[in-house]
C-alpha cells in the first residue's frame, strides 16, 4: 500500500488545536508569523498587524483551512495510505520517521525568500518523490520581479516593471520616466494577494513615494512596480507536464460585480473582504465568455509561461491583457488555491469543474502526474492522522 505523506500549513483558529498538537493560537506550532524575512536575519518577526484593510489581517492568507485540508486528505485516500505531516519546524524528522513513498505537497512555509520551497527541498535531502514543482520553481515564482526577467528572457508577454528597495530608488524611477502611468505596485515576495488592495494604485509620481514607503515599511521587502494592464483579467489552470500539459477552460473575472466606484484589481478586498458566504460575488464566468481566437491565445500563452518556469503537475497562471488586447503574463502560481467550498470562488477547482473534473479527481491528477514522472506507484489506502508524531 502507498504512503503518501500530506504537506502543510493549517491557518489558526481560536480554540482549535493543530494536526501536531500545537495551539492554533501560536500560529500552529511557529514563533512567528508566515511572511518573508531578508537573508541576512536582521529581522526576528514581521510586521504583526500588515497594512491590507483596516480591522483585517492578511497574515495567513496563505496558508490553509482546516476544511480544505481534511477535503485534501479524502481525496488523496484512495490512492493509498495518507499519513499528515503538518510543515512545522520538526516536520523534517517526522518526514524520515513517517518514510512516505511521495508527498503530496501544498506547504506555503513559513519566512524567508524560499519559504514555498522548504518541504520540497528537505523531501528532496532525503531522497523522497513529492507532487508539484521544484525548490527552484517555487522560489523563483515567489519573487515576481525574478519570475517577469525570466519570462522576458523566454519573449513571454510581460507588463513593463521595476523594482524599488528604498525611497531613493523610487524617486529615480520617477525622475527617469522609466514606466508610464498609472502604475500598480506590489510586495515583491508575497502570494494570496497579501499587500495587494486599491491603495496601490498609482496615478501619477505624486502617489508613488506614499505607496512605496508603505509597502516598504509593512512588508520588510523590495516592491514591483508595474504598468497598469487596462484589459479584461483572467485565471488558467494547468494540469500535467511536458506534452501531457492542457489548460483547463479559462476563468473570466467579472470587475462590474465589485462595488460601486472599485478599480479593477482581483486583489485582498475582492477576495477575501467584499466576497462573503453570506454576500458572494459572481466574480468568475467559466469558460470565460471570449472569442476561440483569444482562447487560444491565453492558453499558449500560458502554457509557454508554465514550461519556461519549470512548473510541474499543476499551476494556476493570471493573465491580463493589455492596451492592444495582447495577453500578458501577470503571475504565476505554483501551490494553487484548492478550497473545496464552491462558493469559496477558488479558481482551480471552479476550472476543474468546467471540465468535468470533480473536486476529488483534481487533487488525485495532481498526485498521480507527479507519481507517473518518478515512477511511484499509488495504490489504495484509508487515510489517517499522524498527529505530527509517530
Amino acid at each position: 500500500m502507498t504512503r503518501i505523506g500530506f504537506s502543510y500549513n493549517q491557518k489558526p483558529t481560536a480554540g482549535l488545536e493543530t494536526s501536531s498538537g500545537a495551539s492554533a493560537g501560536s500560529s500552529a506550532g511557529f514563533e512567528v508569523e508566515p511572511s518573508f524575512t531578508r537573508s541576512n536575519g536582521a529581522r526576528g518577526a514581521v510586521v504583526a498587524a500588515p497594512a491590507a484593510i483596516a480591522g483585517q489581517d492578511d497574515i495567513y492568507a496563505e496558508w490553509d483551512s482546516p476544511e480544505t485540508i481534511a477535503a485534501v486528505d479524502r481525496a488523496l485516500s484512495p490512492l493509498g495510505e495518507v499519513i499528515r505531516l503538518e510543515a512545522t519546524p520538526d516536520f523534517p524528522q517526522r518526514l524520515r520517521d513517517a518514510r512516505p513513498d511521495i508527498v503530496f505537497n501544498m506547504a506555503e512555509g513559513l519566512s524567508g525568500q524560499n519559504r514555498e520551497a522548504h518541504v520540497p527541498a528537505i523531501c528532496e535531502f532525503y531522497g523522497v518523490p513529492y507532487s508539484g514543482s521544484d525548490p527552484f520553481t517555487l522560489s523563483l515564482a515567489l519573487h515576481k520581479a525574478r519570475t517577469k526577467q525570466m519570462l522576458q528572457f523566454y519573449g513571454i508577454p510581460t507588463a513593463p516593471f521595476a523594482l524599488v528597495d528604498s525611497l531613493a530608488e523610487a524617486k529615480a524611477v520617477r525622475r527617469a520616466n522609466l514606466l508610464r502611468y498609472p502604475l500598480f505596485a506590489k510586495p515583491v515576495q508575497e502570494g494570496s494577494s497579501k499587500g495587494i488592495t486599491e491603495r496601490n494604485y498609482i496615478r501619477d509620481g505624486d502617489e508613488l513615494l506614499a505607496v512605496v514607503a508603505e509597502l516598504l515599511e509593512v512588508y520588510e521587502q523590495p516592491v514591483l512596480l508595474e504598468e497598469f494592464l487596462p484589459g479584461a483579467e483572467f485565471t488558467c489552470g494547468v494540469i500535467g507536464n511536458s506534452k501531457d500539459a492542457r489548460v483547463l477552460p479559462i476563468v473570466g473575472i467579472r470587475f462590474d460585480v465589485l462595488p460601486d466606484g472599485a478599480l479593477p484589481i482581483y486583489g485582498f478586498e475582492a477576495k477575501w473582504i467584499w466576497d462573503r458566504p453570506d454576500q458572494p460575488l459572481q466574480m468568475f464566468d467559466c469558460p470565460a465568455a471570449i472569442s476561440p481566437e483569444l482562447g487560444r491565445s491565453i492558453e499558449e500563452v500560458t502554457l509557454r509561461a508554465y514550461r519556461a518556469i519549470g512548473c510541474r503537475d499543476w499551476s494556476r497562471i493570471d493573465v491580463r491583457l493589455d492596451g492592444r488586447g495582447v495577453p500578458n503574463i501577470v503571475e504565476i502560481n505554483p501551490l494553487p488555491g484548492i478550497l473545496p467550498n464552491p462558493e469559496d470562488n477558488s479558481c482551480l477547482p471552479k476550472a476543474a469543474a468546467a471540465a468535468g473534473m470533480g473536486y476529488d479527481e483534481l487533487i488525485q491528477s495532481c498526485l498521480i502526474a507527479a507519481a507517473k514522472r518518478q515512477g511511484v506507484r499509488l495504490g489504495g489506502g484509508r487515510s489517517r492522522k499522524a498527529g505530527g508524531k509517530r
